[in-house]
C-alpha cells in the first residue's frame, strides 16, 4: 500500500510507523490514528497476514529507513507474527540502527529497558529451543509413562515458565506478561505459588 506522510521527508531522526490487518476486509484507521498521534510523520501499511514475507508496505519502510529513526507499531504483532520473527527484526533493525518502538507492550529499543526485554525474549527462544530439543531425546516412552496423571500439558508449562520469566526479569506486570504470552493469570499466579513452595508443576 502506499504510505502516507504529513511532513516531507528530512535528514533528520524521526518516527515512522507500520500498521497491518491481516485482509482487505479490515480497518486500518484506528492503527493510523494511534500512529499518527504517536508522533509518526510517515506510515506504512499492509493488508496481509503477518506471515508472509513478501509485504509490500514493509519491504517500502526498509528501503525508506534511515539509520537513528524509529520504527513504531501499534503492537508487536502487527510487526511479526512469532518470537522467532521477532528476534531475528529486530537483528535486523539493530544492524541498520534503526529503533523499534511497540506502543502496547511500551517497549523501546532505544532505551536500556527495552533492550533488557529483548535479552529476556532471547533468553526465552533459548529455552524453547533446549525444552524441545529435550522432549525429542526423550522420546515418547516418557509421556506414555506420564499416562494422564492431570499434569498441566508441557506446552502450557513453556508459556508458564516463559511468563515468570518475564514477570521477574522485566517492568512488565502479571497482566501483561500473561497476556503476551497466552496464559491466564489465576494459572500463572499459582503457578509461581508452586514454584515458591518447591512443588512440582506436574
Amino acid at each position: 500500500m502506499k504510505a502516507e506522510e504529513s511532513s516531507p521527508r528530512n535528514l533528520s531522526p524521526h518516527r515512522i510507523g507500520y500498521a497491518r490487518v491481516s485482509s482487505a476486509g479490515q480497518n486500518l484507521d484506528s492503527q493510523r490514528d494511534t500512529l499518527t498521534r504517536a508522533g509518526c510523520g510517515k506510515i506504512f501499511a499492509d493488508q496481509m497476514t503477518g506471515s508472509r514475507m513478501d509485504r509490500p508496505g514493509w519491504e517500502a519502510l526498509l528501503a525508506y529507513a534511515r539509520p537513528g529513526d524509529a520504527l513504531v507499531v501499534t503492537e508487536l504483532s502487527r510487526m511479526t507474527r512469532s518470537l522467532l520473527h521477532l528476534l531475528e527484526t529486530v537483528k535486523l533493525l539493530e544492524a541498520r540502527k534503526i529503533v523499534l518502538v511497540s506502543l502496547r507492550e511500551n517497549i523501546d529499543t532505544g532505551t536500556a529497558t527495552g533492550r533488557c526485554f529483548l535479552s529476556v525474549m532471547g533468553a526465552i527462544h533459548q529455552m524453547e529451543r533446549e525444552l524441545r530439543a529435550e522432549r525429542a531425546a526423550a522420546g515418547r516412552a516418557s509421556a506414555k509413562a506420564r499416562g494422564r496423571s492431570g499434569g498441566r500439558p508441557r506446552t502450557d508449562l513453556m508459556k508458564l515458565e516463559q511468563a515468570k520469566i518475564l514477570y521477574e526479569n522485566t517492568e512488565k506486570t502479571a497482566a501483561e506478561v500473561c497476556e503476551m504470552v497466552g496464559v491466564g493469570r489465576r494459572t500463572f499466579f499459582a503457578y509461581l505459588a508452586e514454584q515458591r513452595h518447591g512443588k512440582p508443576a506436574s
